[in-house]
């Protein structure tokens, strides 16, 4: 393809990625979206011609347009182009387009897929595997990215495979991780069983699968898999291929298994004792994810120590248990936690880090999501010594749905005797009540995947101000 992309919604932390790596292929690339984020200005920053605002001008003259499924119908550009009959691609098919020549890393599952995938790209950098990647936020750590874009020159790609409306499985990995399976997006796949069936779809696609044996759906789905003829590696705390402790990863002799005949053609692990794993970001599960970017990276070629090593360096990425800031001796932690099972993770990882006090504003996202883990979110939110601020839904792509609130979560909420819990619908005046909950030596976490990331620039600057004054 030659001429111009146009990326409606070319903000959104996967939307600019993907933007990132169809312009690194020598296509023009144009884009718009409602308001400014960080990811919206990296690409500005780099020179690409993005605005801010919906016109449906703005398509005339364009060879095709990236939507996501965040992008409704109604939108004028996408109207415009229909209208036109200018081809109309979805985000996952751009990102094919722009990687048709790599072997791919793709990471699925319910949680953890950013967090693993940026931990998969910044492995092979670090030892010398020059990957592209697609990641949902920023990675820290690799020069020449742009927002969670980066376009590298060895041939292989590390994907974020995003399940939630079917699309990763445009995918064709020759290497796939599957870290966990929840229901989630069920106004996408309507049943359980359907959500799972395309998990299993994803498995099926990958010449090896690198799946977590701590999951059961997972382990029946890897089983499934490998009786197809699937390459499996399983990954754990015991009972595994790659065997997770606290300090080590251990490829037993008694669970080496042959790679097969994929293009790296490695084995992992011959008798291979155990390797010192070292991971700073906070989190068991933090543990199990590394594992898993571990062993793709020694699939796709790199050396098994040194790949151990990479990880000890691991940065982070955008949004995910990251310090936005400290002011008055409280810091501000920013975390994209937006499913029940993921907020207990963080907040635990928060507990684990050794922080006390906790002031948690959270933005649940979501309507159907907020209606189905009502009782789950309750529960993930009611823990000790902490001041619980719930702002209002963030719908983005959904209708609201008639008495399903913040106040859904909150009144099936168990406070403990010394915490607090209270609902905020606006979400500027719930920053500023956070910030007054906080006192020296308190962690403030914005946790959500909307617009609460902004609320974390706002509680530093009432922070700031309440400290001069």
């Amino acid at each position: 393809m030659s001429g111009r992309m146009h990326f409606i919604g070319v903000g959104g932390s996967g939307m600019s990625a993907v933007a990132r790596l169809v312009a690194a292929r020598g296509i023009e690339v144009s884009g718009t979206d409602q308001r400014e984020s960080a990811y919206f200005a990296a690409l500005r920053d780099a020179g690409m011609d993005v605005r801010i605002g919906h016109d449906a001008g703005c398509v005339d003259g364009v060879d095709a347009v990236v939507i996501s499924s965040a992008v409704r119908e109604t939108n004028p550009e996408l109207e415009r182009a229909r209208e036109l009959g200018i081809p109309v691609m979805h985000r996952s098919e751009a990102l094919v387009y722009a990687l048709e020549d790599d072997r791919l890393v793709a990471v699925a599952g319910s949680h953890g897929k950013t967090t693993t995938s940026a931990m998969v790209a910044h492995t092979l950098h670090r030892c010398g595997i020059d990957a592209s990647f697609a990641v949902g936020a920023r990675v820290f750590g690799v020069d020449g990215a742009v927002a969670g874009g980066y376009a590298g020159a060895a041939g292989i790609g590390v994907v974020e495979a995003d399940e939630s409306d079917g699309s990763f499985l445009r995918y064709h990995p020759e290497v796939g991780i599957l870290l966990n399976i929840e229901p989630d997006h069920l106004d996408h796949y309507g049943t359980v069983e359907s959500l799972e069936q395309a998990f299993l779809d994803f498995a099926l696609e990958c010449q090896v699968l690198i799946a977590c044996a701590e999951d059961p759906t997972v382990l029946r789905i890897a089983d499934a898999a490998r009786k197809a003829g699937v390459h499996v590696v399983t990954y754990g705390r015991e009972s595994a291929d790659v065997v997770v402790t606290p300090t080590h990863l251990t490829v037993a002799p008694a669970h080496v298994r042959e790679l097969g005949p994929t293009r790296a053609s490695r084995p992992l692990g011959e008798r291979m004792g155990p390797i010192s794993l070292v991971v700073p970001v906070p989190g068991e599960h933090q543990r199990l994810n590394a594992a898993a970017a571990w062993a793709a990276a020694v699939v796709m070629g790199a050396d098994a120590v040194s790949a151990a090593d990479a990880l000890a360096s691991f940065a982070g990425t955008g949004r995910r248990y990251e310090l936005r800031g400290e002011a008055g001796g409280v810091r501000v932690v920013d975390d994209y936690a937006h499913h029940p099972t993921e907020v207990a993770a963080v907040l635990a990882a928060a507990r684990a880090a050794g922080e006390e006090h906790l002031v948690v504003l959270f933005q649940p996202a979501l309507f159907t999501r907020t209606q189905l883990h009502a009782a789950n979110f309750a529960r993930a939110l009611a823990i000790d010594d902490a001041d619980v601020v719930i702002a209002g839904v963030h719908g983005d792509r959904e209708d609201p749905i008639p008495g399903v609130t913040s106040d859904s979560i909150l009144g099936l909420m168990e406070v403990p005797d010394g915490s607090t819990a209270q609902v905020v619908e606006d979400l500027r005046e719930a920053a500023a009540v956070a910030a007054s909950l906080a006192r020296p030596g308190t962690q403030v976490m914005t946790i959500g995947s909307g617009t609460v990331t902004l609320a974390a620039d706002w509680i530093l600057d009432d922070l700031r101000e309440a400290a001069d004054g």
